[in-house]
């Protein structure tokens, strides 16, 4: 099974979603900010990935700068907390097949693992 974390209003996501639906495969979405990820998930997703928790933040997001304002830049573990408090702080769109994930930063990154 493929799952792509997807946010409907994010052009890169949108057009990931498009690029593995012309490759005839219907993804499991996630729209993560309506059904938010637990600490557990984003932990999974960042091993799948291979990221440092600080690599799938969105620091231009306007709450990432007032979070560093208030307590400073985040460390990994700080970085999972602030994601999983503002899933809109999580990178996407994440596409997931089995122990494999990629950022479809650019999209064409996701044909890696399918």
């Amino acid at each position: 099974m493929i799952e792509i974390f997807h946010n409907p209003r994010c052009g890169k996501s949108r057009q990931t979603l498009d690029l593995l639906k012309k490759k005839g495969i219907e993804p499991k979405i996630r729209l993560y900010l309506e059904d938010p990820l637990s600490k557990k998930e984003v932990e999974e997703v960042l091993k799948k990935l291979k990221f440092d928790g600080t690599e799938l933040l969105r620091t231009k997001e306007e709450i990432y700068k007032k979070l560093v304002q208030k307590e400073g830049k985040p460390d990994s573990k700080k970085a999972i907390q602030w994601m999983v408090e503002n899933p809109i702080l999580i990178e996407r769109p994440i596409v997931i097949k089995g122990n494999q994930a990629r950022l479809g930063r650019p999209p064409e990154q996701v044909l890696e693992i399918l």
